[in-house]
């Protein structure tokens, strides 16, 4: 299950804490989203807690590059 999901611009958005650092599962995870069609996007929980303003930034950027 995704944090966040567009599937209108079929984008995903993962808030991830330090356990998600070079997780396998994932990276499987994320493979298979791909080949779907969808873009993931991870973002530090750190960064969307202290970070607003990146994290939109980043997001928007995302969005902009389809």
């Amino acid at each position: 299950m995704a944090d966040f999901i567009c599937r209108e611009r079929k984008l995903i958005i993962e808030a991830d804490g330090g356990q998600h650092n070079e997780s396998i599962s994932d990276s499987r995870r994320d493979k298979k989203l791909l080949a779907e069609g969808y873009r993931v996007l991870r973002l530090w929980n750190n960064d969307v807690l202290r970070n607003q303003d990146g994290v939109v930034q980043t997001i928007l950027a995302a969005l902009r590059t389809e």
